[in-house]
């Protein structure tokens, strides 16, 4: 007489048999197909024990793969971290880079190494960055040219700011200081926008490279005042406030570092600065947003991560930047560039970039802004 399931069950080994959860019904048919009393039972009870086993292998492996990740995460940095900038050794970008790397380097013990990446706006070193392994030894610190790029550039831009990158902190920022001649007969923002409307195109104003924060200023300006305004370009913002200095031309949005030197040696005067609120660098300027809401321009300067970065190392790096802002030499250091030290969450930075992708694009596409 053929035995039932349950004696079986008893003359199985205890390893077999102890503890076992119950073998659903519904579980065994949906495997092994339908169950009925011809079925070798035993059989089918180990094919579905070794179905149950594969289950639980199988998540167990996905939790040991989550929890290497989370163990990563906590061990960060292990090894040196690359700090990308995407423009030339010297430039304001790099000096803070160099400066914050040393200052994470004494926090956290590990080497943080300055690449600069120059060209096409910044184009070529924000690529470099994003398309890198998103396990946070890769940070690119650049500028507010990337929402700027994206509109400039189009779909020659491969790296999308929003797509491709995660944010970690903005970082600082600097005020562009509406600065002119002293022989033009304008002692405030009132002033210079009434003479160029009684003298339509006749104002002469330095721009940096076309398409840049400060060329952006400057037709923000003619926008939102309805003036009109020569452009006048020039290789950078030095030559272009030693042509505001000489008289070649009548006003320009300099860099805060830029303004400083020229207002020093009484070569231009200062009207207002372009942030949103007044600039710690210039507390005697009012800000252009006074006579023109929504007038905000100032260049500043963040970091972000490839895009899938895990969570917990976007969280360190986020600390220790917010740490290092507090710190008395990066401070002492920026107060003395006209920099303002700011800080944010990671979703502060990424608002940031969409509301100023947003005002870009429409400066751009109003004033019918291309690159040559």
């Amino acid at each position: 007489m053929s035995q039932t399931l349950a004696e079986r069950r008893k003359k199985l080994p205890r390893w077999q048999s102890a503890n076992r959860r119950p073998i659903d019904r519904a579980f065994i048919r949906a495997f092994v197909g339908s169950w009925n009393q011809n079925d070798n039972h035993e059989d089918v009870v180990m094919t579905a024990r070794r179905l149950h086993a594969l289950g639980a292998a199988i998540v167990t492996g996905a939790g040991f793969a989550l929890s290497a990740d989370h163990l990563d995460a906590q061990r960060w940095p292990e090894k040196p971290v690359h700090i990308v900038v995407p423009f030339a050794p010297g430039g304001g970008t790099d000096i803070q880079a160099r400066l914050l790397g040393a200052v994470f380097h004494e926090h956290v013990g590990r080497t943080f190494i300055v690449e600069n990446r120059a060209g096409a706006s910044g184009l070529i070193g924000a690529d470099l960055a994003a398309a890198s392994p998103p396990d946070g030894y890769t940070i690119l610190f650049s500028t507010a040219s990337l929402t700027v790029n994206k509109t400039l550039f189009g779909s020659r831009m491969k790296t999308d700011p929003v797509r491709d990158l995660a944010p970690i902190s903005w970082i600082s920022s600097t005020p562009l200081v509406l600065v002119v001649h002293p022989s033009v007969p304008a002692k405030s923002v009132i002033e210079l926008v009434a003479l160029a409307k009684r003298r339509p195109g006749f104002l002469n104003a330095g721009i940096n490279n076309p398409g840049s924060t400060n060329h952006l200023a400057a037709e923000m300006l003619k926008q939102t005042a309805l003036v009109e305004a020569t452009l006048v370009p020039y290789k950078g913002g030095g030559p272009g406030i030693v042509a505001l200095m000489s008289g070649e031309i009548d006003f320009q949005f300099a860099t805060g570092p830029v303004a400083t030197s020229a207002l020093k040696a009484g070569k231009v005067r200062a009207l207002a600065v372009t942030t949103a609120r007044k600039a710690s660098a210039f507390p005697e300027l009012p800000t252009m947003n006074t006579f023109f809401p929504g007038f905000e321009a100032d260049n500043w300067y963040a970091m972000w991560f490839p895009a899938g970065t895990p969570a917990e190392i976007v969280a360190s790096m986020n600390a220790l930047i917010l740490k290092a802002l507090k710190a008395e030499k990066v401070r002492g250091f920026m107060m003395k560039e006209g920099l303002d030290p700011v800080g944010s969450t990671p979703a502060e930075l990424g608002a940031q970039v969409k509301r100023e992708t947003a005002k870009y694009a429409a400066v751009i596409k109003k004033g019918n802004i291309r690159l040559q």
